[in-house]
This record gives structure tokens, C-alpha cells and sequence, in this order.
């Protein structure tokens, strides 16, 4: 009587526990795709710039000078003077780059919605012509080409985006640009010119100078290599043989000249 009951009430299929066609396998979880694109590339692109130039410059400087005099209260003073003015120049021709990449800009958005006004018909056949490149054709691309021209806001920022390949910059990018490249410089410079302020006599502060230089100029150009996408090791060896050829070149040179 029981077996009977259980033939004519067959238990369900639970949803956690389908079943499954045999020499099928069950389906993979998806897992959530997350793009790890760096998004900072302008202000990478100046720290870079001034961290370079900061660890670089007053090196060569400081060991320039170690090379021509005993006095250690001088090279700081030439040091921090260098640091100082490499500083502003650093970041006023960041600030000036930006401004004019700005200026730049808005001039190419002027022309583009004057010829907009003026010359609607050619215009819309360079939309047409972005568009054939992307594939589109017949019915679709005049589709796609009227809706893109019916705005003009719209069709004036395609051209610019499209056509001229030109981003509107952030109106605060140049004073970003000025205190990154300034900010990185004076970080950059300190580091040599550091060991110079230790109670020790000037060679043996070229000589810790030099080793944390170097070593910062590594670890620098290894992560500069890790965020451009090149390889680290490549990248850090590059920096420091800079580093090492600038400031010897310095050196030997002061040596020559001072006798």
C-alpha cells in the first residue's frame, strides 16, 4: 500500500538540486568581470616628470659640488637654492602646458561649431565618414548620422571626440599640473641633499647620498615601470644608470675643474 502511494506521489525536484541529463555537467558560476584599467595617467605624468628631474638634478648638483669643496653647509645652501628654482620652473611649464592644452581646446571647439553653422552638409558627411569606419552602412548610418546632427551641442562634441580625437581638459588641470610637478620636484631633491645635513664630512656624505639616491632612483623607476605598463626591473636600471651617469659626470668634472 505504501509503495503504491509513493508511485502515484512521486516526490518533486528541488530547484537547488535539478537534475541532470547524463554525461552533462552542471554550469560554471560566472564570476563578475572587474577591468583594472589605471585611470590617473595625467597625474602619474607628472609626478613622474617631477620626480625625475628632482632625483636627477640636484644628485648631480650635490655630487658636482662634493667634488670641488669641503663644506657641506654650502652645497645645502647651493642645494636648496637649485631645489627652489627647479621647483617654480618645473611647475610653471606644467601649469603653462596645460593652460595652452586648454586654450587649445576651446579654440578647436570654436571652429568646429562655426563649421557647423556654416558648412552643415560637409560637416555631416565626416560624420557619415566616422561612422562607415565603425562599420555602419545604408539605413543605419544615415540613421545614426541624423540623430548625431540633430543636436547641435552634440554634433559639435562628436567632431571634437571623434574626428579630432580632443578631450575637454579639467578647467583645474594646470594648477593640478603646477603643485604635482612642483610638490614631486622638491620630494625628489630632498632626498640627496638630506645627508648633507648629518654632522659627517663631506665625502661621507656624498657617499650615503649616493646610496639612498640610488636606491630611491630604483624603487622610483620600478614603480614608474609598474603604472606605464613596461617592465619593472627594465625600468629601474634605466633610471638609476641615469641617475649615476648624471651625478658622476658632475663630480668628475668639479674634480677637473678645481684641481
Amino acid at each position: 500500500m505504501t509503495a503504491e502511494k509513493a508511485k502515484e506521489n512521486p516526490p518533486p525536484h528541488t530547484t537547488a538540486s535539478p537534475p541532470h541529463a547524463k554525461g552533462t555537467s552542471r554550469p560554471r558560476p560566472r564570476h563578475h568581470h572587474v577591468e583594472a584599467h589605471f585611470s590617473g595617467s595625467e597625474v602619474v605624468r607628472d609626478v613622474v616628470l617631477g620626480m625625475s628631474d628632482g632625483l636627477t638634478v640636484p644628485f648631480a648638483l650635490a655630487a658636482g659640488l662634493s667634488g670641488a669643496v669641503t663644506n657641506a653647509r654650502v652645497i645645502l645652501i647651493a642645494g636648496v637654492a637649485e631645489l627652489a628654482a627647479g621647483a617654480i620652473a618645473m611647475g610653471l611649464g606644467g601649469y603653462l602646458a596645460a593652460k595652452s592644452e586648454a586654450d587649445t581646446w576651446a579654440s578647436e571647439r570654436k571652429r568646429e561649431r562655426e563649421e557647423v553653422a556654416e558648412v552643415p552638409s560637409e560637416e555631416q558627411e565626416e560624420v557619415r565618414k566616422v561612422f562607415r569606419g565603425w562599420g555602419l552602412e545604408g539605413d543605419t548610418l544615415e540613421k545614426a548620422t541624423h540623430a548625431v546632427c540633430a543636436d547641435h551641442t552634440r554634433w559639435v562634441d562628436f567632431m571634437m571626440r571623434e574626428e579630432l580625437n580632443l578631450m575637454e581638459p579639467d578647467p583645474k588641470r594646470a594648477r593640478i599640473s603646477a603643485f604635482t610637478i612642483g610638490g614631486s620636484y622638491v620630494a625628489g631633491g630632498a632626498i640627496p641633499l638630506a645627508p648633507y645635513l648629518l654632522a659627517i664630512p663631506v665625502p661621507s656624505a656624498l657617499a650615503v647620498s649616493v646610496g639612498v639616491t640610488l636606491a630611491a632612483l630604483a624603487v622610483f623607476g620600478g614603480v614608474k615601470g609598474r603604472l606605464t605598463g613596461r617592465p619593472p626591473a627594465q625600468e629601474a636600471l634605466r633610471t638609476v644608470l641615469v641617475g649615476a651617469l648624471a651625478s658622476g659626470a658632475a663630480y668628475a668634472l668639479a674634480r677637473l675643474i678645481s684641481g
